[in-house]
């Protein structure tokens, strides 16, 4: 049985990589029924696909046609549906936008891609560096001397499939009022530039500049930065309101009569490098010990052994363990619907029987598609 906000919400997604599943796992997470299309020959269900998990998964040969009118009647039962490849693929499939809307008018076709459906990069490869690239938002973070990716956060997880998630949920309200669903053409670049609305607003006032280490936020003040300790470990440190900049002059025992400048630019170099020494006297436990959980606004730098273990982490169940494999648990919360995990990362084709039935499809229905060599199981 599921569970979660979304129950009863039906979601067709076309496996992929990246955004699309990790849009598809938060839509499952809060009690979607989100039914993977895969390719026939396919494996998968490993337990640490974490962001595969919680969907069933139904195992299609999209070069045959029995195949391709499967896939459509799997839209037709659909709210919404999620797809991730190069723009014209889906259409050369014969599962276009055009095709699809025709037959179900409410369906929220979500098409989740790098560049968008159009412009001049929309057919070129790439990957989320580039798209943040082109946004200003990797330019924007690094060291002095270069931009650093930031891991794929940025455009493939919060530019790419949160906006879609936000974008098929939006289109799905709007259809149940309207009776008229639509396409969502979600780009990485776009929803990267969106999530850069308060830096573009920050450059238009004339406070934040086009360096990196030179900003309120991006390493270059010295109360908003990274701090290795005595042991190697490393703490985090955002002190900007000045009362709680001073507090942490407190708990840290400076009386630098410097550090009351605190805003002057000029001395933000000077400050972090005595303030880097100050940190480095302690061990990251120690200073954990004195600062943890106080308005400094203060937290050890953890990896991802150490996170799930953290006093925080744990109260709030933050991490859970699924098949052995320890993962994020779903977010966010509901006091009255709950999401949960609905289960694990499925086999491809694990569920091409039971998933068919459960949408529509009879056995005469399924029958004909495995006697086309169109639909695999589980082997």
């Amino acid at each position: 049985m599921r569970q979660g906000p979304l129950t009863g919400l039906k979601i067709v997604e076309f496996a992929g990589i990246g955004p699309g599943p990790f849009c598809g796992m938060l839509l499952s997470d809060l009690g979607a029924d989100v039914v993977r299309v895969d390719r026939k020959g396919g494996r998968g269900g490993a337990p640490s696909a974490v962001t595969e998990r919680g969907r069933r998964s139904v195992a299609l040969d999209l070069k045959s046609p029995e195949a391709v009118e499967a896939c459509l009647k799997l839209m037709d039962a659909a709210d919404a549906i999620i797809e991730g490849f190069r723009p014209g693929v889906m259409e050369r499939l014969g599962l276009g936008p055009e095709v699809v809307l025709k037959r179900n008018p409410k369906l929220v076709y979500g098409r989740m891609t790098g560049w968008g459906q159009t412009g001049p990069y929309a057919s070129a490869a790439g990957h989320d560096m580039n798209y943040i690239a082109i946004t200003g938002a990797l330019h924007a973070i690094g060291t002095a001397d270069k931009p650093v990716p930031p891991l794929n956060l940025v455009g493939d997880f919060g530019g790419g499939a949160l906006y879609l998630a936000f974008g098929l949920l939006a289109g799905v309200i709007q259809a149940r009022e309207s009776g008229r669903g639509q396409v969502v053409d979600c780009a990485m670049s776009d929803g990267a530039a969106s999530l850069m609305a308060m830096f573009y607003g920050m450059k238009g006032a004339g406070v934040w500049q086009d360096q990196r280490r030179t900003n309120l936020l991006d390493g270059g003040a010295h109360f908003y930065d990274t701090y290795q300790c005595s042991d190697g470990k490393w703490v985090s440190i955002g002190s900007i309101e000045p009362q709680f900049y001073a507090l942490l002059l407190e708990k840290t025992g400076i009386n630098d009569p410097d550090f009351q400048q605190q805003m002057n630019r000029d001395l933000w170099p000077d400050l972090r490098a005595k303030l880097a020494h100050v940190i480095g006297q302690k061990t990251q436990a120690e200073w954990t010990q004195l600062m943890g959980a106080t308005d400094v606004c203060f937290a050890p730098v953890l990896d991802l052994d150490e996170a799930p273990r953290h006093p925080h982490n744990q109260a709030r169940q933050t991490f859970v363990e699924v098949a052995g494999v320890t993962q994020p648990a779903p977010a966010p919360r509901f006091s009255e619907t709950p999401g949960a995990i609905q289960g694990p990362p499925p086999a491809v084709g694990a569920h091409s029987r039971t998933a068919l039935a459960d949408w529509g499809f009879s056995e005469a229905d399924i029958g004909r598609l495995e006697a086309a060599g169109a639909l695999a199981t589980a082997s």
